[in-house]
């Protein structure tokens, strides 16, 4: 487990019309800010890595589908540096992953169907704090 992620087991409402799936309420003790939402999406078999931040947290939940989620600690002040953590998220494990600053994170789904993912952001997108890392640097060393 790498130092300062955080996941929570979600509720999910069903009835026989479909249900309700939470993701992340301000009242919760994990909630820090609110800086935007986004989905984003994974067909089978493929990945989209790595990203990180200095200072924006993300907060992950696959609404459809299955991800298998990676994430690996990058930060230098970290007891965990240098350690990788698959996290799999989805239809059949509905959680919510908290992954900091400093952490690099990606996806990949899993699955026969497209993998859905919501990211409920601490901060609005700057691409001063958006970081890319290849799949294939040596950097972080995991192949998917």
């Amino acid at each position: 487990m790498i130092a300062n992620v955080i996941i929570t087991q979600l509720k999910q409402f069903p009835d026989e019309r479909g249900r309700v799936m939470h993701m992340l309420r301000r009242t919760d003790a994990h909630f820090e800010n609110f800086g935007e939402i986004y989905f984003s999406t994974c067909n089978p078999g493929h990945t989209k890595a790595w990203m990180y931040h200095k200072k924006n947290t993300s907060n992950y939940a696959v609404v459809s589908g299955m991800a298998k989620i990676v994430l690996h600690d990058l930060r230098d002040n970290s007891e965990t540096k240098g350690e990788t953590q698959e996290i799999y998220a989805g239809e059949h494990n509905h959680i919510l992953v908290k992954i900091p600053p400093g952490v690099a994170h990606g996806f990949k789904a899993v699955g026969v169907k497209e993998a859905i993912v919501a990211n409920c952001t601490t901060e609005p997108y700057d691409a001063n704090d958006n970081f890319k890392i290849s799949t294939n640097d040596n950097i972080i060393n995991y192949a998917w």
